[in-house]
């Protein structure tokens, strides 16, 4: 998604595009993983990055995760389901929507559970810590 397509679904929800807004969005838009609202808020008013960020939240667009011990971290929605992250050395791993499928359909199966895997990880080791 464009940062363009981004503003416009805020102002179709009747939200304002000011540009402590526009800068949590280009932040996550740069951002290869999740950020925490203090690597977001690049030392602007935390107070508002966190604002945005839930208002961001209510609409849709952002996605607060967790990704192991440590402060929650933030996320364009539509980039991941779901993450696996590894117990021993931290790295977090966004879950393709086929094989988080996948993995939803085998709980599923064993459990009963509709697991969604998108506000915590998946926690285990990694291919290199195992």
């Amino acid at each position: 998604m464009t940062a363009a397509a981004l503003l416009n679904t805020v102002r179709a929800h009747g939200m304002r595009v000011s540009s402590a807004r526009r800068n949590v969005l280009d932040a996550l838009l740069n951002a290869d993983q999740p950020l925490t609202a203090e690597e977001i808020a690049a030392g602007a008013d935390i107070a508002s990055t966190y604002r945005n960020l839930d208002a961001l939240e209510t609409i849709g667009i952002v996605r607060h995760v967790h990704l192991g011990h440590g402060p929650g971290r933030y996320a364009l929605a539509m980039r991941s389901g779901g993450w696996a992250t590894c117990e021993t050395c931290g790295r977090s791993t966004a879950l393709e929507p086929d094989a988080l499928s996948r993995i939803r359909a085998a709980v599923k199966e064993a459990s009963g559970f509709d697991a969604s895997f998108g506000h915590f990880p998946i926690v285990g080791r990694c291919p290199e810590c195992i």
